[in-house]
């Protein structure tokens, strides 16, 4: 039988409050920042460059995840009810079911990389393995909101479905070939989060006790600041966009903590 795994918890000795007031411009910073992207992707898909619009519509992904994320967590500073209408819109717009992602995500931080920790077991597998999972990996979310969330998750649930489906028949209905590689793009790209938004930040941590992995430098930033995972895990309710203060407080401030640290790729880390 399998020890319990450890699990990392938030050093007592660190200010973090500080870090939790967003203003009126950040908030609009964080709300239009997957904007550029998709508009950058739907101009490449109908013009003679298509193939690249497929690069934008990873980034704008990325950054609808990271607003998803924020959304989960009520870092926006919006009322609760226009946090999960956020989530329905870009359920819409993301091909998925963000209030299933949003359930699984509250139950990753409660049970960290545990038995009851549907989001986080991909943790434990090789790439190969996460790849090939990749595409049930959604639907497993949705099948484990629908039995453990209850009525009002499955109630928000159908909110993201109803979206969901007024946004395919428009996509169908027009034929237009932008929206239909747009389409095409979150398919792949939500076949593909259970490695970039869950694996990769976890992977090979399960037996150290950390809270998940941690990137510093220029890679950290061009990954919107989402590779600043142990942090999140240890302060959730401080913006994704003041995790890098978050960070050298704790690498200054906790004894060990930098020494310990997993970069998700060291090689492009500049502490290692």
């Amino acid at each position: 039988m399998c020890p319990p795994r450890v699990k990392e918890e938030a050093p007592r000795n660190v200010n973090w409050q500080d870090l939790l007031p967003v203003t009126r411009r950040q908030r609009w910073g964080e709300l239009t920042l997957p904007l550029p992207w998709l508009a950058l992707s739907w101009g490449l898909y109908a013009s003679p460059f298509w193939p690249a619009g497929a690069l934008a519509s990873f980034m704008f992904f990325l950054c609808a995840l990271r607003l998803n994320h924020e959304a989960i967590h009520g870092n926006l500073g919006l009322p609760r009810r226009l946090d999960f209408a956020l989530l329905h819109l870009l359920s819409a717009l993301m091909m998925g079911c963000n209030c299933s992602i949003a359930w699984s995500h509250m139950q990753h931080h409660r049970h960290a990389m545990g038995p009851g920790d549907i989001e986080g077991h991909c943790g434990d597998m090789s790439a190969a393995e996460v790849l090939l999972y990749g595409p049930r990996f959604p639907f497993d979310l949705i099948h484990h909101c629908w039995r453990g969330g209850g009525h009002k998750w499955r109630r928000r649930m159908f909110y993201d479905g109803l979206g969901l489906t007024l946004t395919l028949g428009l996509v169908f209905l027009s034929g237009w070939t932008f929206l239909l590689l747009h389409l095409a793009a979150m398919v792949l790209a939500q076949c593909l989060t259970a490695f970039f938004a869950v694996w990769i930040t976890h992977q090979g941590t399960a037996d150290t006790g950390l809270a998940g992995r941690s990137q510093r430098g220029l890679f950290a930033r061009l990954a919107y600041l989402m590779f600043y995972h142990r942090e999140h895990h240890l302060f959730p309710r401080v913006p994704v966009s003041r995790l890098p203060e978050l960070a050298a407080r704790l690498d200054a401030q906790v004894p060990g903590y930098c020494e310990a640290r997993q970069p998700v790729l060291p090689w492009l880390d500049p502490a290692r």
